[in-house]
């Protein structure tokens, strides 16, 4: 299981689910990406596209303006 890491912040949405879905080639069954965006709109649209895509997002925390998002594929 791999750590991967995209960093978003300063993109507006819907740029940091875009990054997500271009990287999930690279991904293996089990890794885990974090992602971290400061778009007001982040959290609620990483949710809906785990959903969508059937990811797990482990957890969704906030540290200052930023969200930081961990979704295992």
């Amino acid at each position: 299981m791999a750590e991967q890491q995209i960093d978003a912040r300063g993109l507006r949405c819907p740029q940091p689910v875009l990054k997500i879905a271009a990287k999930m080639p690279e991904m293996q069954a089990g890794d885990v990406l974090v992602v971290q965006a400061d778009c007001s709109t982040f959290e609620d649209d990483v949710r809906k596209w785990c959903e969508r895509m059937k990811k797990t997002l482990l957890a969704v925390n906030t540290d200052g303006d930023a969200k930081t998002a961990r979704i295992q594929f």
